[in-house]
């Protein structure tokens, strides 16, 4: 499971924010294109399954009493199952959307406030979404991205010796082409993977605008707050603020197995993967003590994310300064795991920073 929040994106040249959530609703209608209705998935919220978007906007627009411009008005959270969860329930819509309508109860329980929130406290419209597209940043697109420029620059040569502008031969050139691709580490059918193209396998995700105020549009709910728990005193009063995102993140997990049944591996765990960016030497002694079934399943999970080969010997020589006696786990597996635990830190410090959860 990996959920992701992330305030609302900031106006267009200045450091100020939309007033309204037009945009973005707009850009999760997306998929709605040219899909017949009965296809469609539509806006959701603790109690409807059917909420249109204009109403998503003017709920959320109109819940902004005396937030300032220079302050977000909502929320974005991305929940995405992985390929192994989706395919537990199905990749089931109906499931999907039960499972946000838990999920929420969860998010309100993270706030630290003085009274009891609860999901009825919270405003929020989901969206359900089947597809992805690869974007610039994405790994597969950059490593390909010294294909494109060399057929983007024999394309432009085609062009020229069609115009007589310059002497050679479109066979030959399109050979270099068609070669180059080949030589290309990603591609789907044959075709050279670009930014854009949708990804392969299931993608579902759900995408949710949360208000910064309350129902009541009163009270600021901001899952953006810099303490898990604090007290400030106002008008002379104490009042507990604060968002709980670990606990949040947990619990999230915990709720998706509980529901539905759901057996999570060690490496799927949250705390194990926040773990290792706090206390590598800690995980790789964790991982070393699992009993010998439950490590296999974590390095054959570690192994088939795509973990890039490192030179022979230099796994092992890291994981015997780290200090660790594994002597039940085979040369080969402990190299797997070293590569796998490299490709993790790259990408985790990030997700971890920006709040987001990756198991």
């Amino acid at each position: 499971m990996h959920i992701n929040i992330t305030a609302q994106k900031i106006g267009r040249g200045n450091e100020t924010y939309n007033s309204s959530a037009t945009d973005f609703v707009n850009y999760l209608e997306k998929e709605n294109e040219e899909k017949h209705p009965g296809l469609q998935e539509h806006f959701f919220d603790q109690y409807n399954d059917k909420v249109s978007p204009e109403k998503v906007i003017s709920e959320i627009d109109g819940n902004t009493r005396k937030l300032r411009r220079t302050e977000p008005k909502f929320y974005s959270l991305t929940v995405s199952p992985s390929a192994k969860e989706l395919k537990h329930i199905n990749n089931d819509p109906s499931l999907l959307r039960k499972y946000v309508r838990e999920l929420m109860k969860d998010y309100a329980a993270s706030f630290h406030r003085d009274r009891e929130i609860t999901a009825s406290d919270i405003k929020y419209y989901a969206k359900i979404e089947h597809e992805r597209t690869y974007m610039g940043f994405d790994k597969k697109i950059e490593q390909n991205a010294p294909y494109r420029k060399q057929i983007a620059k024999l394309k432009n040569d085609i062009a020229k010796v069609e115009r007589g502008e310059i002497n050679g031969s479109v066979k030959k050139i399109q050979k270099q082409i068609d070669n180059l691709i080949e030589r290309a580490p990603h591609k789907v059918n044959g075709k050279l993977l670009t930014e854009g193209m949708k990804k392969e396998g299931a993608q579902t995700h759900v995408h949710i605008i949360v208000s910064k105020k309350d129902v009541t549009n009163s009270h600021i709910l901001s899952p953006g707050a810099v303490f898990k728990e604090n007290t400030t005193n106002l008008n002379g009063k104490d009042e507990k603020q604060g968002f709980h995102r670990k606990k949040f993140f947990d619990a999230a997990e915990k709720r998706f197995d509980t529901i539905f049944g759901y057996d999570r591996k060690f490496v799927e765990r949250f705390s194990n993967r926040n773990l290792f960016r706090q206390d590598p030497k800690k995980f790789f002694a964790m991982v070393a003590g699992l009993p010998t079934n439950e490590k296999e399943i974590a390095l054959k999970m570690l192994y088939k994310s795509g973990i890039p080969t490192n030179k022979k010997g230099i796994a092992l020589k890291a994981f015997n300064k780290a200090g660790l006696n594994v002597p039940n786990i085979p040369t080969n597996k402990v190299q797997l795991a070293i590569k796998a635990f490299n490709k993790l830190k790259k990408g985790l410090g990030k997700a971890v920073e920006s709040g987001s959860i990756g198991v």
